[in-house]
């Protein structure tokens, strides 16, 4: 029987296939409600709708797509597996691919300290993976995260997230979790801001772990992004990491670092830990791991490695495909050096943008580590805060959000009111790209000014 698959783009519009999608879809589905088209083809850094219509992609996939979309040698990488006979599902037993890929991906680490764990595909899944084995070794139920962090959307990843909106709907999530507050230079939790704030937070959380009288007992393990992501993109100090890592190993909690966004060269590093000079005890890795296809792996240090044969399994751990694309971008970022790359492209892109900020004084901060980065929307006309910051305008940025999709710029939103907008693009992009996107960020800022201010 011969079958046809259909990724043929047919002559249709936008809306269309939005309208079939809505037929046929639950009402969670989130994207496209604020990029409202259908793909048809893409290109590195560059997306085609149905229409016609080409796109600068500066969302990637929320970051999965650290070479950008199709990139040929990965291409080539499916293609070789698809020729090979190689099957495509394998559980969690070993191939030759499997063991080049890990091979690969442990070369990242300090030799010989760590080992791997493929988990279900998701940064979720791995999170929750990560989680398990803390309380497994440890015998503690106690988890300590941070407000503003987001580590997934199943039931304990969600209670390790402090986003209450995507919490208030779910009853009786996983218990046990603490929530310290995260140093914010510009919006300090404790309104004093800059480097005194983020002393002040390390204080407040190395106290909170020795003093007796805490009201919380030992916990296993402490989770953190070391550059928040959907919590507005806000990167933690150098000796915050630092404190945290302290603090942790004398205490015997272990510290994962949720990489899942933040990983594989994006923050100009290969992993956003290594700028605080660290060695998490978990690493949690998604996203841009398997190459724009599902995969989710833990590396643990050797010794946490508690879990007893089968104690935590998933029929999804050995997706063939995604370890072939894989182990190809491992291969280009290291011999690329898009963690370069991604560093100075950054640079640029801030650079650029806060000479835009002194046009556009609704943008009142641009932060984040090379390619990982967040355009907070203020407005301006109000009153500044105690530490210097304006109210954030949601309201503008839903409107920048929209005027860049008009001005064909895919990016999205994140922060406490969906108030900051994220840079997310490939960490292989030219700079002739980068200096397109300030060019279409530019004019949305004024077109989302106009129609929203007047």
């Amino acid at each position: 029987m011969t079958m046809i698959t259909p990724v043929q783009a047919i002559l249709a519009s936008n809306q269309h296939f939005l309208d079939r999608q809505d037929v046929m879809e639950s009402n969670v589905r989130s994207y496209p409600r604020k990029l409202p088209f259908a793909y048809a083809k893409a290109q590195g850094c560059w997306v085609t709708d149905v229409e016609g219509n080409e796109y600068l992609d500066f969302l990637a996939g929320a970051g999965t797509l650290a070479l950008g979309h199709n990139h040929p040698i990965l291409m080539q990488a499916i293609k070789d597996v698809l020729d090979s006979g190689l099957p495509l599902h394998t559980l969690d037993l070993t191939t030759p691919l499997k063991d080049a890929f890990s091979e690969e991906l442990l070369s990242f680490f300090p030799q010989d300290k760590y080992i791997l764990q493929f988990t279900g595909p998701s940064g979720a899944d791995a999170n929750e993976a990560a989680i398990k084995l803390a309380k497994t070794y440890t015998g503690r139920g106690n988890i300590i995260a941070f407000s503003g962090g987001f580590h997934g959307m199943t039931q304990g990843a969600l209670a390790l997230t402090g986003n209450l909106g995507a919490k208030n709907a779910v009853e009786n999530l996983m218990p046990g979790v603490q929530f310290m507050p995260y140093p914010h230079e510009y919006r300090c939790p404790f309104g004093i801001g800059g480097e005194a704030g983020a002393k002040a937070v390390e204080h407040y959380f190395e106290n909170f772990i020795e003093d007796v009288e805490s009201g919380v007992v030992k916990p296993a393990a402490v989770i953190l992004e070391a550059i928040q992501g959907e919590g507005g993109v806000v990167p933690a100090p150098i000796s915050f990491l630092q404190k945290v890592r302290e603090v942790t190993r004398k205490h015997g909690i272990l510290m994962i670092v949720d990489e899942v966004q933040a990983g594989f060269c994006r923050s100009g590093k290969m992993f956003a830990f290594e700028h605080a000079g660290i060695e998490p005890d978990i690493i949690v890795m998604s996203k841009a791991v398997g190459g724009s296809l599902p995969l989710a792996v833990l590396a643990i240090r050797k010794e946490f490695d508690a879990w007893q044969p089968a104690g935590h399994t998933g029929t999804f751990r050995g997706n063939q495909l995604a370890m072939a694309t894989g182990y190809a971008s491992l291969k280009i970022m290291r011999d690329e050096n898009l963690a370069q790359n991604a560093q100075e492209r950054g640079e640029y892109l801030t650079n650029a943008l806060r000479e835009l900020s002194k046009e556009y004084p609704c943008i009142g901060n641009v932060r984040g580590r090379g390619l990982m980065m967040g355009i907070d929307i203020v407005d301006e006309r109000q009153s500044k805060d105690a530490t210097g910051a304006y109210p954030r305008d949601g309201e503008l940025a839903v409107a920048i959000q929209k005027a860049c999709f008009k001005n064909k710029l895919l990016l999205e939103r994140g922060g406490r009111d969906g108030h900051v907008v994220r840079v997310l693009c490939a960490v292989n992009i030219n700079q002739s790209e980068c200096e397109e996107f300030i060019k279409r960020f530019k004019q949305s800022v004024a077109d989302a000014l106009k129609a929203v201010r007047g």
